[in-house]
């Protein structure tokens, strides 16, 4: 057996060893995507006024019950407002600079392990959001429910400034409608049971 032979053999040998050792690794790791609903509330010198996210995309990674990453993407133009409201729809992308950053993340920064009981779920979690270029750390709760066996439908509201973000708060009609700092956004989330 040649010298070149012995080296390729004994490359394999590594090369083999080290998907196995990768896959014994990656035992009890799951990656999920999961379902949401998402809706931003706000305050105006008119009316209170809604903003519903159309669009997100993200996953988690599992790994026995505790959530090891979380990316969550928002695109800026998924966020519609109700039809009777959907002329500030342009000026919320303009003031979410989504020509230069179209979308809105969220990166868990930290593991974080759902407290569950027979039937509730709570989650804290802890990461990174960034809106309109600017990024945050921010830390919320949410509170889960069971959805039959197999899944937890997860509830919170996340208060946030606009101006926390370097974002001016829209306005409209020469400025006679100008919307408040303050935004709340509310989500529903649906996870697998962690413990299945």
């Amino acid at each position: 057996m040649t010298t070149k032979s012995l080296i390729n053999k004994s490359r394999l040998l590594t090369m083999s060893l080290l998907f196995v050792s990768l896959a014994l690794n990656a035992e009890g790791l799951k990656t999920s995507t999961f379902k949401s609903s998402i809706s931003i509330h706000g305050t105006s010198s008119l009316h209170n006024w809604e903003s519903v996210v159309n669009q997100v995309t993200g996953e988690f990674v599992l790994n026995n019950d505790q959530i090891e990453s979380l990316v969550l993407n928002i695109p800026v133009l998924s966020i519609k407002s109700k039809d009777e409201e959907r002329l500030m729809d342009k000026k919320t992308y303009e003031a979410l600079k989504s020509n230069k950053n179209p979308l809105i993340t969220f990166k868990l920064t930290q593991p974080a392990k759902p407290v569950i009981t027979e039937s509730t779920a709570e989650l804290t979690l802890t990461g990174e959001l960034t809106i309109a270029g600017v990024t945050k750390k921010i830390t919320f709760k949410s509170n889960g429910e069971k959805n039959g066996t197999s899944s937890y439908i997860f509830r919170g509201d996340i208060p946030l400034k606009m101006s926390d973000f370097k974002i001016d708060p829209p306005t409209a009609m020469l400025g006679l409608i100008k919307t408040g700092d303050q935004i709340n956004l509310k989500f529903s989330v649906t996870v697998p049971n962690p413990q299945k």
